[in-house]
């Protein structure tokens, strides 16, 4: 699903997630139509009625898309069983982030929609500007060896995400140590484990890594921080160190796999070593 046969350089680009919004206004390439529910702060300018609506990020507005007549549809992962009917309209892309492998399934995706939009070089060149600011990240971690925690709330529950999950990023290219429990057992899934405020306690992280669910969604915001501020999390070294980060909602969950995403993701992995 990630490939695409084009005869010319497609103009009329339609995207169905942020991700590939992200990519594209950084290589200079306005899409014709988005979801534009919950769009990203630093994509506003896209909310402008000159781009049309094409829906949600899980449901697309059939009719809107057929009517701007697109030569190239970009899909994102929460639309994988749509694809057949995608490519009923037009030639459909799927830019899918394999987030147990974060980076090196997106530097493919770049360098891939950069081939299919006449924009190789400036793909090149974006990727090796991320791969050295990886490579320098993960020096600057693994000299300090550090221990990180990765959580997410959904309204009052609290899930961990280890090395192989959607944060892998985290342990993976950027290289953290994961902090776990020594009391509590927990098999690694991509979506998660359910976990208690004992669990992080018992953890000791030395950085605590929190992505507010409920902000990303716009369902609430600053929620979290209300969630975290308690006894048994600051009683942990991250909280007594100043180490607990917030990450930034639309990196992390509504745009990975963009190019200012990424980099937002190395900012925020970048302040839990030198706080």
């Amino acid at each position: 699903m990630g490939k695409v046969t084009l005869d010319n350089t497609p103009e009329r680009i339609v995207v169905l997630g942020f991700s590939s919004l992200d990519y594209l206004n950084t290589l200079g390439v306005a899409p014709v139509g988005l979801p534009k529910q919950n769009i990203p702060p630093y994509l506003s300018q896209y909310a402008s009625d000159k781009y049309a609506n094409t829906g949600g990020l899980k449901e697309v507005n059939y009719e809107t898309l057929f009517e701007l007549k697109p030569e190239l549809i970009i899909a994102e992962a929460r639309l994988g069983k749509s694809y057949k009917d995608l490519t009923e309209i037009a030639p459909t892309y799927m830019l899918d982030i394999d987030t147990q492998d974060y980076w090196a399934s997106t530097k493919q995706h770049w360098q891939t929609l950069g081939d299919i939009l006449d924009k190789e070089q400036e793909a090149s060149q974006l990727i090796n500007n991320v791969e050295k600011r990886i490579e320098h990240l993960n020096a600057q971690v693994s000299q300090q060896s550090v221990k990180a925690l990765t959580v997410m709330n959904s309204g009052n529950n609290v899930s961990m995400f280890g090395p192989v999950s959607r944060f892998s990023f985290i342990y993976q290219e950027a290289g953290f140590k994961a902090s776990k429990s020594q009391k509590v057992s927990s098999k690694p899934r991509r979506h998660g484990d359910l976990i208690s405020f004992e669990y992080i306690a018992d953890a000791k992280p030395e950085v605590l890594l929190i992505m507010d669910r409920e902000q990303a969604i716009g369902m609430s915001s600053g929620k979290a921080k209300t969630l975290f501020n308690n006894d048994l999390v600051n009683a942990t070294p991250a909280a007594k160190n100043g180490q607990i980060i917030y990450l930034d909602p639309a990196a992390w969950y509504l745009a990975p796999g963009g190019y200012e995403s990424t980099l937002t993701m190395i900012n925020d992995l970048t302040k839990a070593i030198n706080k």
